[in-house]
């Protein structure tokens, strides 16, 4: 409190603002539990900064401003999942910028890419460094040691892909899981640039429970891993509306690379221990992944949502996403069934795009069971955090169609060698 008081009382600018002793207050309680004192400070903090004329550009402004809002969700009573995962400070692209299709495809991976290994690099150096004692962070319900081995295996395991397409696989060596976890971290460290503190920023856990941390990183992975999603769909609907729709096979074959590479993710959030997720998920009401936008975005961007699913919380919960759809987004079950309607989309690559759809459909049904299992694994009976029945919604949901236009039974290998399972 002292730290944030003197800075409030001089003249310095937000470069210079305490974020260390920040952190370590919210770390030391949990978001939930920290003092109302030290959050009027931090409110009258931001509104200082507010009151700054800042040049066009400014970044460590903008970082300071969205700290301040992600810390300060529950005092302004706006406490929600994307708040909670402090997702505006990790600015991963979700495609809604100015740069080409081309361009923003090579760079969007990339940094997707990059962020996905730096946070699970993160979480197994968090896991490692409170398995030796050399951290005091979320103290709670710490995991013996074979489950922190299993967390560091399967956590390389999920970055694999990544690192594959970074061309920095064979950074990682084979040896045990710790050291893996180990070469991953060095390599972490390599891809972020030294002034980004969004990271380390973004860690804002509600309680003391050890599980937390890596609850909030996997949550942010696939936040990230659909934001890629999104984009390539994106990019599918472009290639279907246009004079090349066969291009759309290479867009979709990605995008259901990146759910199929994703799975470990969810092997790895299963380690986590039920009664350190119950106790920590009590003072979460409010933020729940039905209030995913990038995953609404990935939904309907497939096919356009029934009325009552458009009417449903979940929707609600992403106005921006439902007024898209209702301004009438176009989607790839719509431009697949006019490009086959219109002549434009015919033989070998009509039928290589039908295997491509129905290859990502059963991708993505297949990440909404194990979404399901798990969440039932965890939750039981208990209601949902976003004002739902909590399992039979997973239930309902995981059963709908991701495409009308195509059959969505898992076919074989396609002729380009790529595995469509």
């Amino acid at each position: 409190m002292r730290a944030v008081a003197h800075w409030l009382s001089g003249t310095a600018g937000p470069r210079s603002f305490p974020y260390s002793a920040v952190l370590d207050e919210f770390h030391r309680v949990g978001k939930h539990f920290v003092e109302k004192s030290f959050l009027a400070l931090l409110d009258e903090a931001r509104g200082k900064v507010a009151s700054r004329t800042p040049a066009d550009g400014d970044a460590s402004t903008r970082l300071l401003t969205d700290f301040l809002d992600v810390a300060l969700d529950k005092w302004d009573g706006r406490y929600d999942y994307r708040s909670y995962l402090a997702l505006r400070l990790l600015r991963f692209s979700d495609g809604a910028d100015d740069q080409s299709p081309a361009a923003r495809a090579a760079d969007g991976r990339r940094a997707r890419d990059r962020l996905l290994v730096r946070l699970i690099a993160d979480t197994l150096a968090f896991e490692l460094a409170a398995a030796a004692h050399t951290t005091g962070l979320l103290p709670q319900h710490r995991p013996g040691p074979a489950v922190v081995t299993k967390r560091c295996r399967l956590g390389v395991r999920a970055a694999a892909p990544a690192l594959a397409r970074l061309g920095l696989n064979k950074a990682v060596g084979a040896d045990d899981p710790a050291t893996a976890a180990a070469d991953l971290h060095a390599i972490a460290g390599d891809l972020a640039s030294p002034e980004d503190p969004s990271l380390r920023l973004s860690m804002l856990p509600v309680h003391v429970t050890h599980d937390e941390y890596l609850f909030i990183r996997v949550l942010q992975g696939y936040e990230c891993l659909f934001a890629g999603v999104a984009d390539e769909l994106r990019a599918v609907v472009t290639a279907l509306a246009g004079d090349a729709p066969g291009a759309a096979a290479d867009r979709l074959g990605y995008a259901g690379d990146l759910l199929r590479a994703a799975g470990p993710l969810f092997s790895l959030l299963a380690t986590m221990q039920p009664e350190s997720f119950r106790t920590f998920r009590q003072y979460t009401e409010g933020a729940s992944a039905i209030q995913s936008r990038s995953y609404k975005l990935v939904e309907s961007l497939c096919r356009t949502p029934d009325a009552d699913r458009l009417d449903s919380v979940a929707y609600r919960a992403v106005p921006e996403v439902r007024a898209q759809v209702q301004d009438g987004q176009p989607t790839v079950d719509e431009t697949y069934r006019s490009a086959v309607a219109d002549g434009r989309l015919a033989g070998p690559d009509h039928a290589l795009v039908a295997r491509r759809m129905a290859a990502f459909a059963g991708t993505l049904s297949q990440w909404r069971r194990t979404h399901h299992r798990l969440a039932v694994r965890m939750l039981g009976a208990r209601s949902g955090t976003g004002y739902t029945e909590g399992t039979p919604y997973l239930a309902a949901v995981s059963a709908a169609p991701v495409f009308t236009a195509v059959t969505t039974d898992p076919p074989a290998a396609d002729r380009s060698g790529r595995h469509c399972a």
